[in-house]
């Protein structure tokens, strides 16, 4: 395979155009997705090269077009539906979870909805409270989704060819933050290396993106970034931190959060999230559920407090999780283990 590297938002279009050139039901609906190619560059040169009949621009009515899309599913088509950002799912989530979700359900399991909904998510651009949550937890919660975060480019790719050749409904969930465009700050490390020619990366599959002995940190999307970020200062001081990257919320791959809890003794869960009720307390009740005694000390839960995204810069950056959260988040939990 030839690779070179790509930015996030260069990868999921590519991604895209591959399956529109395999699969002649594969479209694309949403706001500016078209002349634009999205405001978050991931849908880009898609209307070029395939027309505005399989790329289509919609109005602003999220309702109507994330519901066609449902429809076109239903129809044998494999729609890809952007919403633009995660926070505007309130005006359509009938559509999306009393119909995208629960119709396979419904009809006996006759009827399949292979569709994405492919959505941008994140903080610290000072967008305010309607444009900078994640809500991961919000649709990994109702069940009959499959949720997709990736965190790098090669992830994205081979996650959204993973996502549009599935037979159930896909949350493909991108951070703002990684995509690499030259009008937000991105972080560098999420651009890398892609071969050219299609690949699929497996839902609910983990990937461990840094080894260690000593804790471990569970994070997703831009929040694997900061995690390592947080390990590589922390073994300045002889504590390496193993970084697991979930990749996918729905399914969850327990089984690799188990391995390395049970390598490390020690956990630390991070999530741009809301704390309550989110991602941070299913994986450590993964681990107390299947086995307390893999646990040395009690776990660190790092995540957005119960409060909505300020649009203060100062207000928002003191919100966020960063790798100084995480790292102290790791002394505390291995000095609690000291004193036991």
């Amino acid at each position: 395979m030839s690779s070179r590297q790509l930015t996030m938002a260069r990868a999921i279009s590519e991604a895209i155009a591959q399956e529109m050139e395999r699969d002649p039901t594969v479209f694309v609906v949403g706001e500016d997705i078209g002349k634009y190619g999205g405001i978050f560059g991931a849908t880009q040169g898609l209307l070029e090269r395939f027309g505005s009949e399989r790329v289509r621009d919609t109005p602003i009515s999220e309702t109507a077009f994330i519901g066609a899309a449902v429809g076109a599913a239903m129809s044998g088509m494999r729609p890809i539906a952007e919403l633009m950002f995660v926070d505007f799912f309130g005006v359509a989530m009938d559509q999306i979870y009393n119909l995208m979700a629960k119709n396979v359900y419904f009809s006996g399991g006759n009827v399949h909805v292979p569709m994405v909904l492919m959505t941008a998510t994140g903080g610290g651009y000072s967008d305010a409270g309607q444009h900078s949550q994640n809500l991961y937890a919000t649709f990994a919660h109702l069940p009959g989704m499959k949720v997709v975060v990736p965190s790098n480019a090669y992830d994205a790719k081979g996650l959204m060819i993973s996502a549009i050749r599935d037979e159930s409904p896909v949350v493909y969930m991108f951070h703002k933050g990684l995509m690499g465009l030259v009008w937000m700050p991105s972080v560098r490390s999420a651009q890398t290396v892609v071969p050219e020619e299609p690949y699929t990366v497996p839902i609910g599959q983990a990937a461990v993106r840094r080894e260690g002995k000593d804790v471990t940190v569970v994070a997703v999307g831009l929040m694997v970034h900061r995690a390592l970020d947080a390990a590589d200062a922390l073994a300045r001081e002889q504590i390496e931190a193993e970084v697991l990257d979930l990749r996918s919320l729905v399914p969850l791959d327990r089984e690799s959060i188990l391995r390395s809890v049970a390598k490390t003794g020690h956990l630390v869960v991070v999530d741009e999230d809301y704390r309550s009720y989110g991602l941070t307390s299913e994986v450590i009740t993964t681990v107390v559920e299947h086995d307390l005694s893999l646990l040395r000390s009690k776990p660190e839960r790092v995540a957005y407090p119960e409060i909505p995204v300020p649009y203060s810069r100062p207000m928002e950056q003191f919100a966020l999780p960063n790798a100084e959260k995480i790292a102290a988040a790791v002394r505390r939990t291995l000095a609690t283990s000291a004193v036991a």
